[in-house]
């Protein structure tokens, strides 16, 4: 069953088997979303007249019994059928007729195809923005934990000065509360409406797309039902850019604990369940957890140039090639996902070691605290800094290993409650509670007032 199929019409079976692709197995993603976007579609044309209320009533009684199927894990695609909108729909024939015919009223499967991405990739941006949310949380717990707990810092892989073990996990937090304003704006984008929009150019029927926009939660709609279309791609990209975002903070810090936990750093120290050993070797404890997510993460960050490449130079208009942008976003969440909860299980198990300043070799750290208490006594900055010069180059320095870093976001000063502010101020943009009530709404029962109209 095809929802475009003509009567007599038959797709060679290559063609079939070439323009399908994986887009079965996809769809299955989509499945719960396609059905909310059923039963907002269907609310809308009994409230414009092509549904009467036991039609409603009953088109409404069998999405919710879909939807319990798939919440259950028991829904499929089945043999012969093309997409997750065919299957649906051919669900609703066979228990309800010509009523489950109806439903089609009004849309093509462009704007279903791209209500039910829009839908699920908000809902996997929120996931995103939670389990981002728990790593966040993580690192500022370990940031005031270990704030005393000095670590040397580096430009060019040379020690540079005196950081903190406060200073670097709380750096790796405010990244992630930056990374989170990029997964609003792409939340924020795919939350909007294209329902209604058809095949990219509208329909003569009287649809209410506001209606639907309320029902589905949506911050508003794409309103040009041209542009709705145009949105396909751009919602995908920007999507992608947001996940590179934060799996680029995720890759640094694997980069990190890497370093950290090699014998020549030894700053840090994965436990032993937490590594793998060698074939041949057998004093090595190898962080294959962190290279893994290392290098899952850069992989990820490729992925918006994938949709570049599919998308440039399409002119307006619905084309077949969008169709592969599902296998660049769908799995692109579930890896991300994984990656959030493999770092939040390093997080909870990593061991830091305290004391790591006191070594000599690390005298060379605090030679800017020697200048500054120069320029404290009244020496200008950069006679100190030569006079600094001079002592390490005639072996005379010694280092003043206390410290005194008072300003804000320094060794002293880590200001962890305004970055959570700043996390807690890109939580709320989201506006996910609205889109929780809404959806809640559009799932329950009917009620004797809906029956009876």
């Amino acid at each position: 069953m095809k929802l475009w199929q003509k009567e007599g019409v038959v797709t060679d079976d290559q063609i079939e088997r070439f323009t399908v692709g994986r887009d079965r197995e996809m769809d299955l993603y989509l499945a719960p979303f396609d059905v909310l976007g059923n039963l907002a579609h269907a609310t809308m044309l009994q409230q414009i007249g092509l549904l009467n209320g036991q039609e409603l009533l009953l088109l409404k009684a069998q999405l919710l019994a879909i939807y319990g199927e798939i919440e259950a894990g028991e829904f499929e695609i089945e043999e012969g059928v093309e997409d997750v909108h065919s299957q649906v729909e051919l669900l609703l024939t066979r228990q309800l007729g010509d009523i489950g015919k109806k439903i089609h009223a009004g849309r093509s499967r462009n704007d279903q195809v791209l209500v039910d991405m829009k839908l699920f990739t908000r809902d996997r941006l929120w996931a995103v923005a939670e389990a981002t949310r728990r790593v966040f949380d993580q690192l500022v717990a370990r940031s005031e934990m270990h704030k005393a707990d000095l670590l040397p810092g580096y430009t060019h892989l040379q020690i540079a000065m005196p950081s903190s073990f406060g200073l670097w996990f709380g750096a790796y937090a405010e990244g992630l509360a930056d990374d989170m304003l990029t997964l609003q704006t792409a939340y924020r984008f795919a939350n909007r409406n294209p329902l209604g929009s058809g095949a990219g150019y509208g329909s003569s029927f009287p649809l209410n797309r506001t209606l639907t926009t309320e029902l589905l939660g949506f911050e508003g709609m794409h309103v040009n039902v041209v542009y709705a279309q145009m949105s396909r791609g751009k919602t995908e990209q920007i999507a992608l850019n947001a996940l590179a975002s934060v799996a680029s903070t995720l890759s640094r810090m694997a980069m990190d604990i890497c370093l950290y936990n090699s014998q020549n750093f030894g700053f840090l120290t994965l436990p032993d369940a937490l590594t793998t050993g060698s074939s041949i070797m057998p004093h090595k404890k190898n962080p294959d957890v962190a290279e893994l997510l290392r290098a899952k993460t850069n992989r990820l960050k490729a992925l918006p140039m994938e949709v570049t490449l599919v998308m440039n130079n399409l002119p307006s208009g619905y084309h077949r090639d969008m169709q592969l942008l599902k296998e660049v976003l769908m799995p692109a969440f579930d890896e991300l996902l994984d990656c959030l909860n493999i770092t939040a299980f390093m997080l909870e198990n990593l061991e830091v070691k305290p004391n790591l300043l006191d070594s000599e070799r690390y005298d060379l750290l605090f030679s800017v605290e020697r200048v500054n208490a120069l320029v404290l006594q009244g020496v200008p900055f950069r006679e100190a800094y030569q006079t600094v010069g001079k002592e390490i180059a005639e072996h005379t320095y010694t280092a003043p290993r206390q410290l005194n870093h008072t300003h804000e976001g320094s060794i002293g000063n880590l200001m962890n409650d305004r970055i959570v502010q700043h996390m807690d101020a890109a939580m709320a943009g989201f506006g996910n509670d609205r889109v929780t009530e809404a959806l809640n709404s559009l799932l329950s029962p009917m009620t004797d007032d809906q029956e009876s109209l």
